[in-house]
């Protein structure tokens, strides 16, 4: 594969700047884990906490806490009052009202790829001198990447459900993805029901918009990175294929799958280990076991 020169100085190349808010826009953003996250994590990006009136309980004391130590302005208010603002969700009896999450754009994302491959590089590279390889392994863990490994990203081809957007966001955070790449148009939104299933990993793993998909595998392909695609029917099994190296773990949208343009760019095609009947796991499912057996591998090196 051919390598790819990204200019670097008009992308940012390292999570924080995934988290850099809009201050031009508001949103709200509910349940208890994915405010506190918030709050602890990025305050400055907070406007206001809501509180339900009458709810004492721990999780509501440390929430008011952690606002009131981050200087967040805190007010309580009627659960009709909170049902108003958000509609029939499960909103935990806590919401936030937060600056929008800038998320990355396609130029954005392969200079942070770039930025990961380096500093993964440089912590291999400094394994041998103790106070080197520390350094270089702190920025590597910066950049999303373990020492040693390729940068691993999880790409969705046009997935639906805003649950399973934010359910993948939380397994690529787990499993230290660099970032996790969706369409513009033709999938779920980062929205707030995307944020409360991801449980916080919204606000610290970077999500990725992009116009044209196919596109951007492309890109990541001359950038040095191989795409693997989650394909139920695939000859290969997952653990047949090695995930240490920079990668992209694509799977497809609910009930049909990967589309022929995104297959195309596919190095490898694969399917995950089934005993049952059932034709195909929930896509956040697939995701997150791909993710997890790339980070077995990544760890058993």
């Amino acid at each position: 594969m051919s390598s790819q020169r990204i200019d670097t100085s008009r992308a940012s190349a390292s999570r924080a700047d995934a988290t850099r808010g809009d201050a031009t826009r508001t949103e709200l953003v509910y349940g208890v884990h994915a405010v506190r996250a918030l709050l602890t994590r990025h305050p400055q990006r907070v406007l206001r906490v809501l509180l339900q009136r009458g709810r004492q309980d721990a999780r509501a004391q440390d929430i008011e806490r952690v606002a009131r130590a981050s200087g967040c302005a805190l007010e309580r208010i009627d659960t009709e009052r909170l049902t108003q603002r958000l509609g029939d969700v499960v909103h935990q009896g806590v919401v936030a009202e937060v600056y929008s999450l800038v998320p990355w754009n396609e130029e954005q994302l392969l200079a942070a790829v770039t930025a990961a491959a380096t500093a993964g590089a440089a912590a291999a590279a400094g394994a041998a001198a103790a106070a080197g390889a520390d350094t270089a392994a702190g920025a590597a863990a910066a950049a999303g990447v373990l020492p040693g490994a390729g940068p691993l990203l999880l790409a969705l081809d046009g997935v639906q459900d805003p649950h399973n957007l934010g359910a993948c966001l939380r397994t690529a955070d787990a499993c230290g993805a660099l970032a996790v790449v969706i369409p513009r148009d033709r999938a779920a939104p980062l929205n707030a029901t995307a944020r409360k299933a991801a449980a916080g990993a919204a606000e610290s793993t970077p999500v990725a918009i992009v116009t044209n998909l196919a596109r951007t595998l492309r890109l990541l392909k001359e950038a040095g990175l191989w795409i693997v695609g989650a394909e139920a029917d695939a000859e290969r099994q997952v653990r047949d294929i090695d995930l240490t190296g920079a990668r992209v773990l694509v799977v497809g949208a609910e009930g049909t799958g990967l589309r022929q343009l995104t297959r195309r760019h596919c190095d490898w095609l694969v399917r995950l280990p089934s005993l049952g009947a059932v034709e195909s796991l929930n896509v956040s499912v697939a995701a997150g076991m791909l993710l997890y057996e790339a980070l077995r591998q990544r760890q058993s090196r």
